[in-house]
């Protein structure tokens, strides 16, 4: 297991790289984790991938010094900087690194051979999302609401009496506006990604194009982003596109769901 620093302008890209396999394995975390958590890869698929695990702004030990916006074109410079444009790789992303990887498939899908996208962000347009991030008014809001979030948590909490919202959702929730470095974190984190919206009509016809391998996979008890948004997203391209129901819940992302992965990353 190797941590390497990569210089991408003002900034510096921490990613490990991990297994020596002939196929190249690029991966992204999801929101608030780092590249170790691809770590335990390396153990079942080593021989076969090289695993490239990149932390994402604001997260992990990347030093990100261009302000709070992260782009398509920012990723594709990151990935040529990384793989010294190599023909062809394998793409998998988690959550939020779905989005990022629906992205970069976006941009290149003629040098992706493979898709694994574990409960991805990204095939789905949140509502709460799109008005913090892409409105100058609800950005606004946004910000105000990180530092005064009183108003939210008597709503949130109303809610959660009146069951409006299950639990698994109010903790999630709760827990993104329990302290202020998280609120601070959390609005620096969308906004700078705000960029990254991936054009799925886009997508299922360059997959269709390019006979992109796509394989989705979602957790049995996921209350965070649900299997409904991969059965939507794949209609149309279903002999491309597979999905998969594991015993989980969010945090498909884990050893303990080594054998599932690793299935969908080598049939």
């Amino acid at each position: 297991m190797q941590e390497k620093t990569l210089a991408f302008r003002n900034s510096l890209i921490n990613y490990r790289r991990s297994g020596e396999g002939p196929e190249l394995l690029l991966c992204f975390h999801g929101y608030g984790e780092n590249a170790r958590a691809f770590d335990f890869l390396a153990k079942y698929i080593g021989n076969q991938y090289t695993v490239y695990a990149i932390e994402l702004p604001f997260h992990g030990h990347t030093q990100w010094k261009e302000g709070l916006l992260f782009t398509g074109t920012d990723l594709l410079e990151i990935l040529d900087l990384l793989l010294s444009k190599e023909p062809s790789f394998t793409l998998m992303g988690f959550s939020l690194g779905g989005r990022v990887a629906l992205s970069l498939y976006q941009l290149v899908p003629d040098r992706v051979n493979k898709m694994v996208l574990l409960a991805p962000d990204g095939l789905k347009v949140n509502g709460w999302y799109w008005l913090a991030t892409q409105t100058r008014l609800g950005n606004r809001f946004f910000s105000f609401t990180m530092r005064h979030p009183g108003w939210f948590l008597w709503i949130l909490h109303g809610m959660k009496k009146l069951r409006m919202i299950n639990t698994s959702i109010y903790k999630f929730v709760d827990y993104y506006i329990g302290s202020q470095q998280i609120r601070d974190d959390l609005y620096t984190r969308w906004t700078t990604f705000r960029r990254l919206k991936p054009d799925l009509k886009k997508i299922r016809r360059q997959i269709g194009e390019h006979q992109t391998i796509v394989r989705l996979v979602y957790g049995r008890h996921d209350r965070i982003i649900r299997s409904s948004t991969g059965e939507k997203f794949r209609k149309g391209i279903a002999s491309n596109c597979s999905l998969e129901i594991i015993a989980s819940g969010h945090q498909v992302l884990h050893e303990k769901h080594a054998s599932d992965i690793v299935r969908e990353l080598t049939r």
